[in-house]
This record gives structure tokens, C-alpha cells and sequence, in this order.
């Protein structure tokens, strides 16, 4: 009976060392719980114009993003390919030859689009090779549309013509009126006001 008491105490003794307590389930929870935290955290920020910069310099990425745009299913890195082939090679689809094909396809999938992948540019899963929109791609539309020339302006007519062609029509009549009244220092006054006026406008249309 003492022996079994013994080794009864001795078990007893060596579960409740090796167990883990309330207290280091606790502290594995705040410790997971903070991991989570900080990896939610980094995939909010957004892209550093560094970041932003490096995808949109080079034009097959780019061409990727407009590829993407709008769509709400994902695509396969052959359609993505074949569309960027086309274009570098200036013909269609049909025409494109397995070289052309190849080309791009290998740059795609071992550069470009693991690239935009690791910035949560685009999701890529390389596996099936399927790519569609990532959860930060819709910044850098603002910047390729900027690059590209594009403005929304809501109006046919271009910003300059629409916000100040009244004004300068005014001052071109003005200057024209006293040149024919021999008033040639008022005359100067308008072209320099007209001038100033013009570099105002481009500095801040640009």
C-alpha cells in the first residue's frame, strides 16, 4: 500500500509539472491573438509610392492591370499571355506564333506576376494559374490613368478651353482695342496680364 501510495504521488507530482497551467494557455492565446493583429495591420496599409512606382514602370504590368480592370472573374495566365503578345507584337491572337506565346508567358509567371503577388496587387495562384484582382490594385488605377492621359473631367470640352476661354477671349479684345487706340503701354500690360494668365492655367491644369 505505501509503495502504491508512492508511486500514486509521484504520478500526481509529475502531471501537474508537465501539464500546461490556465496561465501558459492564456499567454499562447494573447500571443497568437497579437500575430494575427499585426499581420491584419500590415495587409491594411497601403502601398508606398515606392511600391506603387516599381509595378507601374514597366509596361507589361501595366498592361496586366488594364488586362484586369473591370472584371469579376479571374482569368488564366494563357489568356493574359496571349493578350499581352498581341500587343507587344502588334497583331492579334490568331496570328501570334508559339514563340510569341512563350516569351511572354515565362515572363509573366516568373516575374511580373509574383511580383504583384507578393503586394497583394493581384491574387496569383500559381498552381492552377489563375489571376485576378488583388486587394490593393485599385490605387494604381489612378496613377496608370494619370500616366495614360485620362482625365475625368465630365465634360467633352477640354479644361482649358471650358474654364478660361471667356476671360482670355476678353483680354485678347481688350489688347487688340488699345493697340488701334495707339496705346501701346496698355497694349504691353494685356499681353503680359495674358501671359501670366496662361502659365497660371497650365501649372494648374498639370
Amino acid at each position: 500500500m505505501g509503495a502504491d501510495n508512492s508511486g500514486e504521488a509521484v504520478a500526481g507530482t509529475t502531471t501537474a509539472e508537465t501539464a500546461p497551467g490556465i496561465d501558459d494557455v492564456t499567454g499562447e492565446e494573447e500571443v497568437g491573438s497579437e500575430e494575427r493583429g499585426a499581420a491584419r495591420d500590415v495587409d491594411d496599409e497601403p502601398l508606398s509610392l515606392d511600391v506603387i512606382f516599381e509595378i507601374l514602370r514597366n509596361r507589361r504590368r501595366q498592361l496586366v492591370l488594364e488586362f484586369l480592370r473591370d472584371r469579376e472573374e479571374s482569368v488564366t495566365i494563357g489568356e493574359l499571355a496571349e493578350h499581352i503578345a498581341a500587343i507587344e507584337n502588334d497583331t492579334t491572337v490568331r496570328q501570334l506564333n508559339a514563340q510569341q506565346r512563350k516569351r511572354v508567358y515565362i515572363g509573366l509567371y516568373q516575374c511580373h506576376l509574383p511580383k504583384m503577388d507578393d503586394v497583394d496587387v493581384i491574387e496569383f495562384n500559381q498552381s492552377r494559374g489563375n489571376i485576378g484582382p488583388g486587394s490593393k490594385i485599385d490605387p494604381l488605377y489612378d496613377y496608370l490613368d494619370v500616366a495614360n492621359g485620362e482625365h475625368d473631367d465630365g465634360d467633352d470640352a477640354p479644361p482649358f478651353e471650358r474654364k478660361h476661354g471667356v476671360g482670355f477671349a476678353a483680354v485678347g479684345a481688350a489688347f487688340f482695342v488699345a493697340q488701334l487706340a495707339g496705346a501701346y503701354l496698355v497694349a504691353s500690360a494685356f499681353v503680359l496680364v495674358l501671359l501670366i494668365g496662361t502659365l497660371a492655367v497650365v501649372a494648374g491644369d498639370y
